[in-house]
């Protein structure tokens, strides 16, 4: 059984190892379509062979287990100490297509490399920021988290961007099955099952798309049983100063999209996070983005696609995403197996994302009912307004357009548009203070 001292965190509880496993594997299955995606954009944008391809894919998993192992078990004043996957962001994948074309694989990781050195250095002076995150903004911008990552499951759910037969009805019906299953899990079923609903729901998934051909197991005999990760694989690295900075401004809205992750965490499991631990977690974002660069992968946050699991299934200690982090360590060594979770169709992953987003806006929405809308009218003003800017990239994805380049990464992420409106404007109407915005009965209970 889980150790039920309860002298013991909710964050801190160690449970059996098969335990450990079975959850972490959860976490590893709902986020692997999202780790792999970068490595083969970049892949096709710079020319590489599929044996090269096979390898920065397996280079990406292995360092993103490291980067989730130093985030969630910490050493010195580095990782935040919650249960927070690592994966690659989405935020460099413009500047870094745009390196591999111009300076080859070399330049990507000289840049990456510079920039997981400046958010390391710069940690804990960004840190002192969080006086500007009270429940009106972090509720906010949880909720906008929720709300833009959506589309990325209900694409799934069609059978995924650039599939030929984009939302044939029987991906549709396959996500449907994985959702009604999670959904039945939940109400007829407590303790452990409830708690891997999303893995009984992924499983169920797959079985029903093996008849519709949906499942191929093509590429596992061909996979390598092992593949080792070596520094500076493509060669030594390249730094330019314009790559640089480009990459450091991604970096700058990877620490604002990771400090929404951090507090929506911190908020789910019952952790206080201050200006120490969230400088403890941007040190290990920036240490996880330099190695990122010396083993031939790339820049690394907070993976909000797995805020919602956490809040799914109940489970809030940081060992279960530790586990995570050891299985894609463990996949980034063995081909083989990371061939065998590749096959997990799209649709199934959409049925599943659907429900966990879903509760990433929804835990947003419960931050807000924290907020006292009575007494003060302009906190809806906050909420409408940040809200409404932070979903501009997602409605409409033109928007932007004619703005200059170097501004595209910040007015392309919605989260980070939505937070800089919910900070600015909760300064303008409200001084930057938060505590004149909680609800008063919030404020007793506290």
């Amino acid at each position: 059984m889980a150790n039920t001292n309860t002298q013991i965190a909710p964050v801190d509880e160690m449970m059996p190892a098969g335990k450990l496993f079975i959850l972490g594997l959860q976490h590893v299955l709902a986020m692997y379509a999202g780790a792999v995606a970068v490595p083969l954009i970049i892949a096709g944008a710079a020319g590489l062979t599929k044996s090269q391809t096979a390898f920065l894919i397996n280079a990406d998993l292995f360092t993103c287990g490291l980067a989730t192992l130093l985030q969630t078990l910490g050493i010195w004043k580095i990782g935040i100490k919650i249960p927070i996957i690592q994966g690659v962001t989405f935020a460099a994948v413009t500047p870094m297509v745009i390196m591999a074309t111009s300076g080859g694989m070399p330049l990507i990781f000289g840049s990456v490399m510079a920039a997981g050195l400046f958010t390391f250095l710069i940690a804990p002076y960004f840190s002192k920021l969080i006086r500007f995150f009270p429940p009106i903004v972090t509720g906010s911008i949880i909720t906008i988290i929720g709300i833009s990552l959506l589309p990325v499951a209900a694409n799934w759910a069609a059978g995924g961007i650039g599939n030929p037969n984009y939302g044939a009805g029987s991906f549709i019906a396959i996500a449907a099955i994985v959702l009604l299953t999670i959904l039945l899990v939940n109400k007829y079923f407590t303790g452990f099952i409830a708690h891997i609903s999303v893995l009984i729901g992924l499983v169920v998934g797959l079985i029903v798309a093996i008849p519709f051909g949906l499942v191929s197991f093509s590429g596992v005999a061909d996979a390598s049983w092992v593949g080792l990760d070596y520094p500076f694989a493509f060669g030594m690295p390249k730094f330019e100063v314009g790559a640089i900075l480009a990459m450091i401004l991604v970096m700058v809205v990877v620490m604002v999209e990771s400090t929404g992750d951090f507090l929506a965490i911190g908020q789910i499991v019952g952790k206080k996070i201050g200006e120490k631990e969230l400088a403890s977690g941007l040190r290990a974002d920036g240490l996880a983005t330099m190695l990122g660069g010396v083993f031939n992968a790339f820049p690394y946050t907070a993976f909000a696609q797995n805020v919602g699991l956490v809040a799914l299934t109940g489970i809030k200690s940081r060992f279960v995403v530790a586990m995570a982090g050891a299985i894609l360590v463990l996949m980034g060594l063995i081909p083989k197996l990371a061939t065998i979770i590749a096959s997990l169709p799209n649709a199934v992953l959409g049925g599943a994302g659907i429900a966990m987003f879903g509760i990433v806006a929804a835990s947003g929405i419960k931050a807000l009912s924290k907020v006292d809308f009575e007494n003060n009218k302009n906190n809806t003003f906050i909420v409408a307004i940040s809200i409404g800017i932070g979903l501009i990239p997602l409605v409409a994805p033109k928007f932007f357009q004619f703005f200059p380049d170097w501004s595209q990464t910040v007015l392309h992420s919605g989260i980070t548009l939505g937070s800089i409106a919910a900070i600015l404007l909760n300064a303008f109407f409200n001084g930057g203070n938060g505590a004149g915005n909680i609800n008063k009965k919030e404020s007793m209970k506290s």
